[in-house]
């Protein structure tokens, strides 16, 4: 098992990738703070590790509010005596353009996406140094960080940012011992925001087909475990060569 005795926290568990993440880790041997701000899906998750015989407990959470993170994180280290691992999952979506979305739109999209991650890490971080033990914090961007989109204007904006972001922080927690990476996907599952999976939902690819939740969370559990012990401040692309292809067709 490659988590044993680790605890992880994974951030948007209910659904798609921080589901698949969730469940995933716990077959591996960890202990999992289930996350997530919807109550019946955050059960469906930590009851489907629990059938499986793994240690999970739901944590109903909003990851945009500092106290309400910094509550859980106590929580969390109160029902399992520590953290080893962080998954910045939980992301919304505005799929507006430029003219189209308000203000109101844009800072939820910026607080629930980007500012999520920077409470979570820094709380968590803040708990692996008093530890004294390291860790590994993976965050999750996507390709609309990284291209123009005609919409999720504020979305883009946000992912883009994750992507340094990601890059700041791994500076900032290494001589702390902790590791932090990123996965960039690319319609992986279903859309952000929604349980329902289009098997007819264009996509651009080398293998032309869209990305599957597990395949995702495999590539989370390579940066989370010690598989990646030399691998830091990366953006880890996981969109089945989206971004090595030339879009414009030329």
């Amino acid at each position: 098992m490659k988590l044993k005795d680790q605890v992880a926290i994974v951030t948007g568990a209910g659904r798609n990738i921080g589901e698949e993440v969730a469940k995933l880790f716990a077959t591996e041997g960890a202990k999992v703070a289930v996350v997530d701000l919807d109550r019946p899906r955050g059960e469906r998750t930590e009851s489907a590790i629990k059938a499986q015989g793994g240690d999970a407990e739901l944590f109903v959470t909003d990851v945009s509010k500092g106290a309400d993170v910094a509550a859980m994180v106590k929580a969390v280290v109160g029902r399992f005596g520590k953290i080893d691992i962080l998954v910045n999952n939980v992301a919304i979506s505005d799929n507006k353009s430029l003219l189209e979305i308000t203000e109101e739109d844009w800072d939820r999209v910026m607080t629930v996406t980007l500012k999520s991650q920077f409470l979570m890490s820094k709380h968590v971080a803040q708990q692996m140094i008093a530890q004294g033990t390291g860790g590994k914090i993976v965050n999750v961007g996507s390709t609309s960080g990284w291209q123009g989109r005609p919409r999720a204007t504020a979305y883009s904006a946000a992912k883009a940012a994750i992507a340094n972001f990601t890059r700041t922080i791994a500076v900032q927690l290494a001589p702390h011992n902790i590791r932090v990476n990123a996965i960039v996907p690319n319609k992986i599952g279903s859309p952000v925001g929604r349980d329902e999976f289009d098997p007819t939902r264009p996509v651009m690819n080398m293998l032309r087909r869209a990305g599957r939740p597990d395949e995702a969370a495999r590539a989370i559990l390579f940066l989370a475990s010690d598989d990646s012990s030399f691998v830091i401040g990366e953006n880890l692309f996981v969109d089945g060569g989206t971004m090595a292809m030339d879009q414009t067709g030329a």
